[in-house]
């Protein structure tokens, strides 16, 4: 950026209008929380200053330092040229209302399973206070396990996954939520090294990318463990080792969720012999499905 224009980005609101452009101009995919330019611009800007984005209208018009602008028009570079999410550039995700930290040793907190767990995953769940074992199958950066135990007062959460780097992210988190008493770290390659227990519910927000679609991956995606991200050829190779490992892991009467993006029609060829009842999200009713354990194989 030249010295002229630099010059002319006094206000965040500047700020904010330059990032918009960039982002329009350089093709930047959305698609880990944003919805478009506006709002990751505001993401953006408004995080790495450490303002609310709720209160965004009260910032607009305030003017920045010169190392301010600088560090701004950096970060903008970072997102537009090298498509580093913004999420990685902050070091922070938002899901729910909840905060988390993540890094490039994690999968970015995106979940519709989330969207149904902060409501208590009611009608399914009638007593949120009964509920004393949860699995996060698949943690990632742990997201799912904080919300699980905060919806879940009286809960013993497990945490599993088979990357290291991974649960070094989510130790993070449950440190940064006080959970630690309440939720256990648990490196497993899904239920390979699980400790012998039965949970009331297992929560899953597996790898389920097909081979075809990661090849086309944005670049944005591709900075992202392919680890959490590849689902085999038909997307369904950790689905399946999923629900046919859940019985033994859950409880009678326990609950089954997983998450599949918009695998429906891949899920019910692979997975004939389950009776699934589909759960509507704001993605609508092909993103998550529910199993009980009586009617697991």
């Amino acid at each position: 950026m030249s010295i002229d224009a630099q010059a002319n980005l006094r206000t965040i609101r500047d700020v904010l209008r330059y990032a918009v452009t960039r982002m329009n101009e350089g093709g930047v995919f959305f698609g880990h929380g944003q919805a478009d330019a506006v709002d990751e611009a505001l993401f953006l800007v408004l995080r790495s200053l450490q303002l609310p984005l709720e209160r965004a209208d009260l910032f607009l018009d305030a003017f920045l330092t010169h190392a301010e602008i600088n560090a701004q028009i950096q970060l903008i570079d970072q997102r537009v040229r090298k498509r580093v999410p913004a999420a990685y550039l902050l070091r922070e995700a938002w899901l729910q209302g909840y905060r988390f930290y993540v890094d490039e040793r994690a999968i970015i907190p995106r979940s519709f399973l989330a969207e149904l767990l902060k409501d208590g995953l009611a009608p399914w769940v009638q007593k949120p206070q009964a509920v004393a074992d949860v699995l996060d199958m698949c943690t990632g950066s742990g997201c799912l396990a904080v919300m699980a135990a905060d919806v879940f007062p009286s809960a013993q959460v497990d945490a599993a996954d088979v990357s290291p780097d991974a649960l070094a992210v989510a130790k993070r988190n449950i440190a940064d939520y006080q959970m630690a008493r309440r939720i256990s770290p648990v490196q497993s390659d899904l239920y390979g090294d699980m400790p012998s227990k039965r949970y009331d519910i297992i929560l899953c927000n597996p790898p389920y990318v097909t081979d075809e679609s990661m090849a086309a991956l944005p670049r944005e995606y591709q900075q992202e463990p392919k680890l959490a991200l590849a689902g085999g050829a038909d997307g369904m190779a950790i689905v399946r080792r999923v629900v046919r490992g859940a019985r033994g892991y859950l409880k009678r009467g326990g609950l089954l969720f997983v998450e599949v993006g918009g695998g429906r029609a891949a899920v019910e060829q692979g997975l004939k012999d389950v009776p699934l009842t589909w759960l509507t999200t704001s993605d609508g009713d092909d993103t998550v499905f529910m199993a009980r354990q009586e009617e697991l194989p």
